[in-house]
């Protein structure tokens, strides 16, 4: 008796494109992680072959940047015009942070690469509202760099977390970091961190972020009120 012949895997017969390529990449990313990010899981996903992924876009760096370009953009499309500068910035730098909650792998891609598009599109973000802040323009790079490195430390940290997440309840991990901030030797020692530990315990990452927001703009506000630093 023959043997059956083994399933053929179908082929797209649309044209592929880079946008395609993107989406694609965003929802491997987005399920399982940067490692499971491969031209065979994007030829799979989009049933094309290596070959017309390269014809587009050259190798997985590539990819990785397009597609956490796509979602900074489309972040920052979302976020509500709003005439005071303050407050334009507040909702730009939030955009940012639940961004990185949905996509960790951000943090890790803009990490890599400095002044990648994802990271031009955020930089401009943030700088078109301090000129309304009043801030003079001699101070507007060192402003809007603060920052940008606020929120590249916060993606940093959100891709390190769900690294650990993986295996670890967060609430226990934290409260267990707490705990040995409090014992006897490290209290000694390190007092500072022995009076926070219960804060460590039990911070939310997201008004944390905030309140980190606004102690910047307050110091920035007042390099405008004062004349300069």
């Amino acid at each position: 008796m023959p043997s059956p012949t083994p399933a053929r895997r179908s082929r797209r017969t649309d044209a592929l494109s880079a946008d395609a390529i993107i989406e694609a990449a965003i929802t491997v990313l987005d399920a399982e992680g940067e490692e499971a990010l491969t031209f065979r899981a994007l030829s799979t996903a989009l049933e094309t072959g290596p070959g017309a992924i390269y014809n587009h876009l050259a190798n997985k760096q590539e990819i990785l940047a397009a597609a956490a370009h796509r979602l900074v953009v489309h972040a920052l499309a979302d976020v509500p015009s709003d005439p005071d500068a303050e407050n334009g910035i507040r909702a730009v730098m939030l955009a940012f942070f639940d961004l990185f909650g949905a996509h960790p792998w951000v943090g890790t891609q803009l990490s890599r690469e400095p002044w990648q598009a994802a990271l031009l599109e955020m930089f401009e973000a943030i700088g078109t509202h301090l000129e309304a802040l009043g801030v003079e323009e001699r101070y507007q790079f060192t402003a809007a760099s603060s920052l940008l490195n606020f929120v590249l430390g916060v993606a940093g940290q959100h891709a390190s977390a769900t690294r650990l997440a993986r295996d670890l309840d967060r609430s226990a991990f934290l409260r267990d970091i707490a705990d040995g901030w409090k014992d006897e030797a490290t209290a000694a020692s390190h007092p500072f961190s022995r009076r926070m530990a219960d804060q460590l315990a039990e911070h939310d990452d997201r008004q944390q972020y905030s309140d980190g927001v606004d102690f910047i703009l307050a110091g920035i506000a007042a390099v405008t009120a004062g004349g300069g630093l």
